[in-house]
């Protein structure tokens, strides 16, 4: 019996590790930049709202917070969290994220988010795999690198 493994483009990890070096850590603080962003923009709506966005304010960061990273992820296939620590989102085919993926690696972010036994999984895989891919990468075969140098 013969086994078929699936044709990536991305960079081999055993060929090219510096495109996975420090990666989870990487994520992490891409993260925390991007929710001081989306907090920050939420908080500038609020006066939008009349003030009564403080009632759903969850509600209101989690519709900012979805909003914020399909954008950014299709305009550049990194959240500004993401640019900052020099990552990219890319597909199988190695090509920056387009919006619907960009759409579904977001929905699968918000799943992971709101089911927390998803999210450890996936912060485990990121830690443990050899492309340092977590749950909505490895579903959607989209993988996060240190992005390449520009000449």
């Amino acid at each position: 019996m013969t086994m078929t493994y699936m044709h990536t483009a991305t960079p081999d990890p055993l060929d090219q590790p510096q495109f996975y070096d420090n990666t989870p850590t990487k994520r992490l603080f891409a993260w925390i930049v991007d929710l001081i962003v989306i907090v920050g923009i939420s908080i500038v709506i609020l006066p939008l709202t009349a003030f009564t966005g403080i009632f759903f304010f969850g509600f209101l960061l989690l519709t900012v917070g979805f909003a914020y990273r399909v954008i950014t992820i299709a305009r550049g296939s990194a959240t500004w969290g993401m640019r900052l620590m020099a990552l990219e989102l890319r597909d199988q085919a190695d090509r920056p994220l387009d919006l619907p993926l960009a759409f579904f690696h977001t929905l699968g972010y918000s799943i992971s988010i709101a089911m927390p036994l998803l999210q450890v999984i996936s912060i485990v895989l990121m830690c443990t795999t050899a492309r340092r891919q977590g749950l909505t990468d490895m579903v959607l075969g989209t993988v996060a690198l240190n992005r390449r140098a520009t000449r």
